[in-house]
């Protein structure tokens, strides 16, 4: 059985390096982002000391207790295909209550269904449907639900992606596929030919109209942060500060040069669209957009999707990922509109298994799930 021990930001990294990806919010760099929760790296380790797993743990304080939610967003880094997850979640449950916590929250980065484009579309067609789930999948992953079905047996509870502390992470996210059945690399043309009609029009129409999309610097986060602000106020939700993303934008690349770029979108000098990418390994997320009113015909958000694309796949990378969608499949419901921009691109819904609690100190766990409930 693996034991737990904590490690340095250093450590942390150099053990992520020899990994083929994993999520953004589990590396170093994160946890200087969300400086607001105190923060600590952990590692497994097996009977000959070699780290065989890792965790950022993030603490958030209760008002007016010392008491803490250990949250791990999208992690901990271990290997998912165990049949005995309790050698792993032990451990690490038993660390966190010497740490002051009153309830572990986990996610793990472990896909349960995926649906493709095609069926999306009939869905969304479809008047009886109205939410993903009631579409059957293409795929229902053997180990997903081996997770799921373990979790359940050692105590830990699902999360509703609704609400949840910080709103949690996406449940349902949209990603293309940077890599064929068998494993070998797509190409452009075949990535291009899998996206529908209008967006390979789009992309087309951007570059016969000039849109030049290129790779800023941290100086340009302005420039993003001021046509977020405008998407912002246009979409109708809060924007986040300037000063956030500048924090981002260090702390990501001092892990590792580029893994946070700044995308740019111009036409005749104008900005059009502006977009955030971070790469771990071999995934690249999509992680924040903005886009002008003005000059929308001039389609500078496909422009610089489909550059941000073209860079992953020459990166390396075997998924592009364009984060959270809702699952709702109903053509009235106003985020349907996200989904459609997303399943134009080809690739597929992934469900994946969710946030997950462990209530340690059940009385707190109680009063905090009061506490979220009247915010």
């Amino acid at each position: 059985m693996p034991s737990i021990r904590v490690i340095s930001a250093d450590d942390h990294r150099a053990y992520l390096a020899t990994l083929p990806s994993a999520s953004f919010l589990q590396t170093p760099g994160w946890a200087k982002v969300k400086s607001e929760w105190r923060s600590e790296h952990l590692a497994w380790v097996d009977d000959q000391g070699t780290t065989v797993g890792a965790a950022l743990v993030l603490y958030r304080q209760l008002p007016k207790l010392k008491r803490y939610l250990a949250y791990l967003p999208e992690g901990p880094v271990i290997d998912w295909s165990t049949a005995a997850l309790g050698d792993w979640l032990g451990p690490l449950v038993r660390h966190l209550k010497g740490e002051g916590a009153f309830a572990v929250r986990i996610g793990p980065p472990v896909a349960t269904r995926r649906w493709s484009a095609a069926q999306i579309k009939d869905g969304i067609a479809d008047p009886e449907v109205n939410q993903l789930g009631q579409v059957a999948p293409l795929d229902r992953s053997a180990a997903g639900a081996r997770v799921v079905a373990q979790l359940h047996e050692l105590g830990w509870r699902h999360q509703g992606a609704e609400g949840g502390f910080a709103a949690g992470q996406p449940q349902f996210v949209y990603q293309i596929p940077l890599v064929t059945a068998d494993g070998s690399a797509h190409t452009e043309e075949s990535l291009l030919k899998g996206m529908n009609q209008l967006w390979r029009r789009n992309i087309k129409k951007a570059d016969k109209e000039g849109v030049e999309v290129t790779t800023g610097t941290k100086a340009d986060l302005k420039a993003f942060h001021d046509l977020y602000v405008h998407t912002a106020e246009r979409d109708h939700f809060t924007p986040r500060p300037l000063r956030y993303f500048e924090v981002m934008y260090d702390a990501l690349n001092a892990d590792e040069p580029d893994r946070l770029k700044v995308w740019l979108g111009r036409h005749d000098g104008d900005l059009v669209a502006a977009t955030l990418a971070v790469r771990v390994g071999q995934h690249s997320w999509y992680s924040y957009g903005a886009s002008s009113t003005e000059k929308r015909e001039v389609r500078g958000s496909n422009a610089v999707q489909w550059a941000m694309i073209r860079d992953a796949l020459a990166e390396g990378a075997t998924v592009y990922d364009l984060r959270g969608i809702t699952d709702t499949l109903d053509a009235d419901d106003p985020h349907v509109g996200l989904i459609q921009f997303k399943v134009g691109t080809g690739g597929e819904a992934v469900e994946y298994a969710g946030e997950w609690d462990l209530p340690v100190n059940r009385v707190l766990y109680k009063a905090f799930q009061v506490y979220l409930a009247r915010r």
